[in-house]
């Protein structure tokens, strides 16, 4: 009687054939952490390369109060929340966390794939990766309230203080089909009208700006654990799904917040926000690609004053490069339309 044996070439996994350093390449493109704690339960390989990648992308879904729980979560779908950076340290990543929490390690020993989840904090979940250079967190919706149909977008750049923040905002936005035309705007002689000074739009400005800052440098306070736990980190980018804020840290500022002691504010968890000059253009309307208009069209660029600037400083050159690619698509247009604007200085002191 003919035996019939099992092709021994057709029980060798293929993919076992090829290289960790190739199989790092395709997990660094997965990049999202819950899929990165999904590819760890599939083999004790896997299990061993994946807090061995560079790029991590954190998605935080929910945000819980203080004492909350799961159950307690917030749902999003409800008007914004407006204080959501000051419980950032108690987020419970519940999207995050589900997917791990019944994973075992395939190593059979039975102890939990990550075992630091049940601190429910995105530094606790980071730990896990030793090897981060770069690393992207969202938050779940910005962290300025506005009205509805005010455009209010920024970007800051930190080391261990702020070195350039830029704000851009917007009293209405108009939308209207791709050809069709806007109704006309009064004549712009390019300065800026009487009425803004009287009628609080210069006000609505400043608080933009303030609070701004205020999200700006939460975020950045926040984000102390983080660094200290990757020194590998050579790029580090806070944004929201909303679009609205987003900080970014490259390696030299990285660097230099590691060396440097961070100043806390005295009032609250944030860090401090230093002296700053700041330059603010304005245009009652402008026309963008895509049929936008923005009425009440502002931008502002802030640097710290000498005295704030904690030893760093950007030239000129650098801060007109960080301004004109803060933002993409139409408002990147609507930048650079507003910096042929006429300049107004303004100061403001720390806070």
């Amino acid at each position: 009687m003919a035996r019939i044996h099992a092709d021994p070439v057709l029980e060798v996994d293929q993919f076992d054939r090829l290289p960790d350093s190739l199989v790092l390449v395709i997990l660094n493109n997965v990049e999202d952490v819950r899929s990165l704690g999904r590819c760890s339960a599939v083999s004790k390989r896997f299990y061993g390369l994946v807090p061995l990648v560079h790029d991590v992308y954190v998605k935080i879904d929910r945000v819980v109060t203080v004492d909350g729980d799961a159950e307690d979560t917030l749902n999003l779908s409800s008007p914004k929340p407006r204080n959501i950076l000051s419980h950032f340290l108690k987020m419970m990543l519940f999207t995050i966390i589900k997917p791990f929490h019944n994973m075992r390690s395939p190593n059979g020993a039975g102890r939990p794939l990550f075992p630091q989840l049940a601190q429910h904090s995105p530094a606790q979940v980071l730990r896990n990766f030793t090897h981060i250079r770069n690393l992207r967190v969202e938050l779940p919706s910005g962290d300025v309230g506005t009205e509805e149909g005010v455009l209010l977008k920024w970007r800051a750049e930190y080391g261990s203080t702020l070195q350039n923040c830029v704000i851009l905002g917007g009293t209405q936005v108009d939308r209207k089909p791709v050809g069709a035309e806007h109704e006309p705007y009064a004549e712009d002689n390019g300065s800026m009208p009487e009425s803004f000074y009287t009628n609080g739009g210069l006000k609505l400005r400043v608080v933009w700006t303030i609070s701004s800052l205020i999200a700006a440098s939460t975020r950045h306070y926040l984000l102390r654990s983080i660094i200290k736990d990757h020194p590998t980190l050579t790029s580090l980018v806070l944004t929201d799904a909303d679009g609205q804020g987003t900080l970014s840290m490259r390696a030299e500022q990285l660097k230099e917040f590691r060396e440097n002691q961070l100043s806390a504010s005295a009032c609250s968890n944030r860090t401090q926000v230093p002296a700053c000059n700041m330059k603010l253009k304005y245009a009652p309307y402008l026309e963008l690609p895509g049929g936008i208009a923005l009425q009440g069209a502002t931008l502002v660029a802030i640097k710290p004053s000498p005295e704030g600037s904690n030893g760093s400083h950007t030239s000129r050159k650098e801060t007109d490069a960080f301004v004109s690619g803060a933002f993409d698509g139409p408002f990147k247009f609507a930048v650079k339309a507003l910096m042929k604007r006429r300049t107004y200085l303004l100061e403001m002191n720390g806070f």
